[in-house]
């Protein structure tokens, strides 16, 4: 799986790096976790078809564009609610 790490500014410091390797290492048991309770059998293998968007100052994950739209449907209704800890009003909308 591959995180795209949104930042408010394009220098980055020392200090922000660092959060983000800790923010990264909370977030990949996680993710793995859900997607393999998700996903059973029907997984590109090695979860490396899974990218996701990371905004540093809300610490708000979704679901990145380059993730296999059949992947992003099969997850998307839960993905909030279970990595962000919030509801997903995106999905109730739909």
């Amino acid at each position: 799986m591959k995180f795209n790490w949104k930042f408010p500014t394009n220098e980055l410091s020392e200090d922000l790096k660092k959060a983000c390797i800790e923010f990264e290492y909370q977030l990949r048991p996680k993710i793995t976790k859900f997607l393999l309770e998700h996903m059973d059998t029907e997984c590109c293998g090695d979860l490396t078809c899974f990218h996701f968007d990371v905004d540093v100052l809300s610490k708000w994950v979704w679901i990145g564009e380059e993730t296999p739209k059949g992947y992003a449907d099969k997850i998307r209704a839960d993905f909030d609610t279970e990595i962000n800890g919030k509801l997903n009003f995106s999905a109730l909308a739909s």
